[in-house]
C-alpha cells in the first residue's frame, strides 16, 4: 500500500502503524480500510478525518459492522460537532 505523509510517498505493508508528529497529515487512496486514534500520554489531541464530498450516512463501509459510533451515554454537550450535526438552514446543503 502506498500512502503520502505531507507529500512524501511511503510504501507500507498491510496492517502497518504510522505515527504522525504534531501538524503532519496522511493521504491514502479511496477504498482503503484504515483506523486512527490519538495515543495517550501526549496531552490533548484532536483526531479527525477529511474525505472527498460524501454522505456519511450512506457512503461509509466498515470492516466490522459495529456502526459509526460505539454506544454512548450522552451526559455532556459535545465540544465539537460533525458536519451532519450542525443546524440546517433552509436552502443550504448539509456538509
Amino acid at each position: 500500500m502506498t500512502i503520502s505523509v505531507d507529500g512524501e510517498r511511503r510504501v507500507l505493508k498491510a496492517g502497518s502503524i504510522v505515527r504522525l508528529r504534531p501538524g503532519e497529515s496522511i493521504t491514502m487512496s479511496q477504498r482503503t480500510y484504515h483506523s486512527f486514534w490519538g495515543e495517550g500520554g501526549l496531552g490533548q489531541v484532536l483526531v479527525g478525518e477529511e474525505s472527498q464530498v460524501n454522505d456519511d450516512t450512506k457512503d461509509n463501509r466498515f470492516l466490522e459492522p459495529t456502526g459509526r459510533f460505539p454506544s454512548l451515554i450522552e451526559d455532556e454537550e459535545p465540544l465539537y460537532l460533525l458536519c451532519t450535526e450542525y443546524p440546517r438552514k433552509a436552502g443550504t446543503a448539509r456538509c
